[in-house]
Order: C-alpha cells, then structure tokens, then sequence
C-alpha cells in the first residue's frame, strides 16, 4: 500500500505560506489539505477559492480540497477552477440525501477532478457505503469538524477499519483519509486501521521545524511500505 500525507494549512502561519508549502514538497508530502469552512456546516470560517488561486503556482502538489460547507454544490465548479485536484464533500451537508451526493460525484467528475466523500465520527458508514466504488477517496473525520488542534477519537479507528474491510472484500482502490488529531503518537494506529492517506495540521505545520515534521510521518510510511 502506498501512504501519503497531506499537511493542512489550517494549522499555517499565513504570513510564511507560500515558504512553507515550498518546504512541505521539498520534504516529501504529497497532498496540500484545504479545510473549508463556512461557518454553517461548522462554526468557524477558514478561506475560499482565493486562497487556493493565489498558493496554486507556489507548489505542485496536490490540492486537497475538503468542503465543510453547506450545498457544496454551489462551489464544485470555483473549487476546480482555482486549482483543486480532489474534492472531498459531506455526506451531512446532502439537503437531498444519496440523490444529492450522486449529483456532486458527478459534478466532480465532469470537472476532470478526483473526488471524494467525507463522514463525521459519529456518523455511521452504511449510508456512504453504496458510493465507494464511485469515489477515489473516503475521508473519515476524527475529530469534530471545524476546529484545529483536538484529539483523535479513538473509536473512529474502528470505523477505518469496517471501511478498510468493506473495500478489501469488493476488491476496489478507493482510498481512506483520516483528519483530525493524528500526530507521531498514534499515527502507527491510523496505519494499522487501514488508512493509506494521513492530514496532519498542527504537528507539521506547527512543528518549530516543518521539514522534520513532514519527514517523521514519511519514516513511518516507509516502515509500514516496506512491509
């Protein structure tokens, strides 16, 4: 299996950015993580598509975008145009349920971007379920949605687990992201559940050196590949 880690800028300092995102690809990541948010999904607001525009030629890495934002489909389209690679919407923030889902994967799709869709820790898998083999990725929250800096829930390992059993026994590709809480104490547990893709904030980008954060995620995958 392949790991990858995807640095939230969440956790950034925005006065060095563009510094950081070069220091991030030149230490190995391979995702840029954007956390969106609205205000309404959650409760804070973090930044929108003029982010994204302004960083896109500061790097080239991935961009990926997760929206914690009510009718997402509203933003699909400027998400795209602004430099996302994939885009991950909520499950919680369907107003029509599977029909609404279907129409942003769609969407998503035809915009010739990876897609993704993302649950809560409380939130049971089932109803996302029918939808894996349509997606590239499966993002699994483990913190509640819209604040940086919480802890891991521990149960939401298990639900990395029922998921990563689901996809090994229907023989698909998709992907697992895990975010929230996820630093060098228990990334080997989010490893061991199945996830392949880890966004971490606060221990990279907070990190007194960012290089050596992204570079002892990177050791650990590497132990785990070599498998």
């Amino acid at each position: 299996m392949s790991y990858k880690l995807a640095p939230s800028i969440l956790a950034a300092d925005f006065t060095q950015l563009g510094a950081a995102l070069k220091t991030v690809e030149q230490a190995g990541a391979e995702y840029i993580h954007f956390d969106v948010m609205d205000g309404c999904f959650v409760p804070n607001i973090s930044f929108g598509t003029p982010v994204l525009r302004s960083i896109r030629d500061c790097t080239g890495l991935a961009f990926d975008v997760h929206l914690m934002i009510v009718k997402p489909e509203r933003y699909l389209e400027p998400f795209a145009k602004a430099g996302a690679d994939l885009i991950s919407v909520h499950w919680e923030a369907m107003q029509d349920g599977e029909r609404g889902l279907d129409n942003c994967v769609k969407t998503i799709k035809s915009l010739g971007k990876r897609v993704g869709v993302a649950v809560n820790p409380h939130t049971p898998l089932e109803p996302i379920l029918p939808f894996v083999a349509q997606v590239d990725l499966v993002l699994i929250m483990s913190v509640e949605p819209g604040f940086g800096g919480q802890s891991l829930m521990p149960f939401t390992l298990g639900k990395a687990e029922q998921l990563a059993d689901f996809i090994r026994k229907e023989g698909l590709k998709t992907e697992i992201e895990m975010d929230g809480g996820i630093d060098m104490s228990n990334v080997r547990s989010v490893l061991d559940a199945g996830v392949n893709v880890v966004v971490a904030g606060t221990s990279v980008f907070g990190a007194s050196d960012i290089a050596q954060g992204v570079c002892g995620f990177l050791d650990v995958f590497s132990e785990y590949e070599a498998r």
